[in-house]
């Protein structure tokens, strides 16, 4: 049985658990070392080394290693010509914030303002390894999403009777049992792969859910009291959905957890002497399906078939089984024409469609639980993929953000597709793109003018504060006719290679197609248009 050091130079009550977890299997022979004594070990015997790392924390809440002792630990470590050092990291190196990537690979970094001192914490420790250890010593680094039961943020709120959340924002967590844990490390040793792997299981929980499974009770307090009591960037983990992919680990290592995420939860409530309640299933980015029935048979009925009386063209043209891209365009700012396409496709079609969401929504208590729950997921290629090759309908609006907030007078003109990311998508997923245009949105909150504040921006992630004849005194839209029209399917996927997604001249030529399309089905549809709020303008209806 190989003999392997757990790291600890002081008290450290994480390292404590992890060797207890490891020693339960039995798989190797662990016992706790400082860094000199296996740098003399390894001296004397000749023998390659290998050893396990898991930095104490820097805080209470278990969400920052302490870079000081980590830093001397890898100076003498520093001294083995050879041998395997695994790390403990954490997930929450990827940061969090309301454009961070669902299911986020290794080589993801937050974008923009999103990293956070916690971030940047975890990142140093990491950069402070492979700087120190050089090429002599084989690194391998374990990112683990939520451990329970672990002396982390996530499982000592959990812990409590009481758990503190946000009103408004319920997001998804990957819950990894400590045993899991332990085999993901026993994997890591055995197969000596450098690298970064993340370690979580394939599914995950709403925070809400979980709270109700782990038999604890939860206490919505606004945000802005639980600042007084807490950083910011630590109530964010609590306000956004925060998950990483495994597949890399699954196929280099040949690990994936024994446990789901529900699973985890079940066997922390049996250990806290709570009965083990039935495994659960959620959708991976949210959606809730009977929600989405639910509202379908209330507001979104009355809203489609008496406030905006809506009416339709060409659903033929949307797949009824199958991956495709759905592009349409975005007007009146507020997200109702998506919903309204949402609820209108599974109301004629059957099908639950994704759109790719503006992380600017998300901000927002109960409209992100509203737009998660409808489907919404945070815009990004990772997230397009992921959708696409499990075989969804998802939609895309490609003029951005700056297409919901045209003026009035230009409402009906499309802006230009920005990247053309739509394309990519489809070409790199073999999906057919289904246009689908929409009349009549735009005079929901027809935009007159626009009010420039760098602080609304920072706080919204809006280019600017509309001005409309409802908004945002009266947030009330206005009972203009809808006409909603879907245009035939473009099989890229039938046309084109996959490899042309890195043709720009083949990308800019399908996308400018496609826009062609929907600007011609738009100004036949306005040239048919004699009222803003009555009249039919599709055949055989008018009459």
């Amino acid at each position: 049985m190989p003999k392997v050091a757990i790291i600890k130079s002081k008290a450290n009550a994480w390292a404590d658990i992890v060797l207890r977890a490891l020693s339960v299997r039995q798989k190797n022979q662990y016992y706790l070392a400082n860094p000199q004594e296996i740098c003399q070990q390894a001296a004397d015997c000749r023998l390659e080394t290998v050893c396990v790392y898991v930095p104490p924390f820097a805080d209470g809440n278990g969400t920052t290693p302490d870079l000081h002792e980590a830093e001397e630990v890898f100076l003498q470590l520093a001294e083995l010509k050879s041998g395997t050092v695994v790390l403990i990291s954490s997930a929450l190196i990827y940061g969090i914030g309301p454009g961070r990537q669902a299911f986020a690979k290794e080589d993801y970094w937050p974008p923009g303002h999103d990293g956070t001192r916690i971030c940047d914490q975890w990142s140093s420790l990491e950069r402070l390894a492979s700087r120190s250890l050089g090429g002599n010593v084989r690194l391998t680094v374990l990112r683990p999403s939520a451990v329970l039961p672990s002396p982390t943020l996530f499982s000592t709120s959990l812990s409590a009777g009481l758990v503190r959340t946000l009103p408004g924002h319920n997001p998804s967590f990957q819950f990894l049992s400590l045993s899991d844990l332990a085999e993901a490390v026993d994997c890591a040793i055995e197969q000596e792969q450098r690298g970064i792997f993340n370690v979580a299981p394939d599914t995950v929980v709403p925070l809400h859910a979980a709270i109700r499974i782990i038999g604890s009770h939860r206490m919505a307090i606004p945000r802005t009291l639980q600042r007084l009591a807490n950083r910011s960037e630590i109530l964010d983990y609590f306000r956004y959905s925060w998950t990483v992919s495994n597949e890399k680990t699954r196929k280099e290592l040949g690990f994936t957890p024994g446990r789901s995420s529900a699973g985890t939860l079940r066997e922390f409530r049996g250990r806290n002497g709570q009965h083990p309640l039935p495994d659960l299933q959620f959708d991976d980015f949210g959606m809730d399906r009977n929600y989405i029935r639910s509202y379908g048979k209330t507001l979104f009925r009355f809203l489609s078939d008496y406030y905006w009386r809506i009416e339709e063209r060409g659903l033929e043209y949307v797949p009824r089984e199958g991956r495709g891209v759905l592009v349409g365009m975005h007007r009146g700012f507020m997200p109702w024409d998506g919903v309204m396409a949402l609820h209108l496709l599974v109301k004629k079609t059957g099908r639950y469609p994704r759109f790719l969401t503006h992380p600017g929504l998300l901000k927002f208590p109960f409209l992100a639980n509203f737009m998660t729950k409808l489907g919404g997921v945070v815009a990004s290629q990772q997230s397009a993929d992921s959708v696409l090759q499990r075989d969804e309908l998802l939609g895309v609006f490609p003029e951005g953000i700056h297409g919901a907030f045209s003026f009035y007078k230009q409402a009906y003109q499309l802006r230009e597709f920005g990247r053309d990311a739509f394309v990519k998508m489809a070409l790199r997923n073999r999906a057919p793109i289904v246009p689908f245009v929409t009349v009549g949105s735009a005079e929901i909150f027809p935009i007159l003018g626009k009010i420039k504040s760098r602080l609304w921006t920072r706080y919204t992630d809006w280019p600017c504060l509309p001005l409309t004849p409802t908004f945002p005194l009266l947030p009330l839209p206005l009972p203009s006719k809808w006409h909603t029209q879907f245009l035939s399917p473009i099989h890229v996927e039938k046309e084109y290679p996959p490899e042309a997604e890195r043709s720009r001249s083949v990308v800019k030529a399908i996308s400018l197609d496609v826009r062609a399309r929907m600007q011609q089905a738009l100004n036949e549809m306005l040239g048919r248009r004699h009222s803003i709020f009555f009249g039919s303008i599709f055949e055989p209806q008018a009459g």
